[in-house]
């Protein structure tokens, strides 16, 4: 079963499973070739997708940018405390809208939030971190921390087979 924000879980199958995988691994796979690769018709794979876009198991598909390129050469993290937990949501909501956000993460733990940041100078990032971070009065406390580099795992799957060697039992190190 897979739970669905807000939606009843639903049982996925097999060819969902291969369906994700592969999509996982290659957001930008046409159709033709996700269907070849899973072993069904396209005209399948077109409907298998659109359910699994319609029950909320593929929410988005992203493209994966070069960040300089588009002039934002320095990345961060910003760990962010919350004076009160019950502002979580609304705080969330607010900072996600920020232009300069790239992604939010809940937290368990002593932070609420891991906030990635693109910025065109570090200059601008502490401007944008005193000014929308650490002056906000719902906000306990920060650190940022600069990212040299941003490794996506699903770029790097090509030596798994399957959600089998990631749902299984954890093997002892080689």
């Amino acid at each position: 079963m897979t739970e669905t924000r807000g939606r009843k879980p639903r049982e996925i199958d097999e060819l969902d499973r291969l369906i994700l995988w592969e999509l996982a691994r290659d957001g930008r796979i046409s159709n033709n070739d996700l269907a070849e690769r899973v072993h069904a018709s396209p005209s399948t794979t077109s409907a298998r997708l659109r359910a699994l876009r319609d029950d909320g198991l593929v929410q988005s598909i992203h493209a994966q940018l070069d960040w300089t390129a588009v002039g934002l050469p320095v990345q961060a993290v910003i760990a962010v405390r919350m004076r009160l937990r019950t502002e979580l949501d609304s705080y969330a909501t607010k900072i996600v809208h920020m232009p300069w956000v790239v992604s939010v993460s809940y937290l368990g733990g002593p932070d609420d939030f891991l906030i990635h940041v693109g910025c065109t100078s570090t200059e601008q990032l502490r401007e944008v971190v005193a000014t929308y971070f650490n002056s906000d009065t719902a906000v306990a406390s920060t650190r940022t921390q600069l990212l040299f580099e941003h490794l996506v795992g699903a770029q790097y799957m090509d030596h798994l087979s399957g959600w089998s060697e990631i749902l299984g039992d954890v093997p002892p190190p080689a």
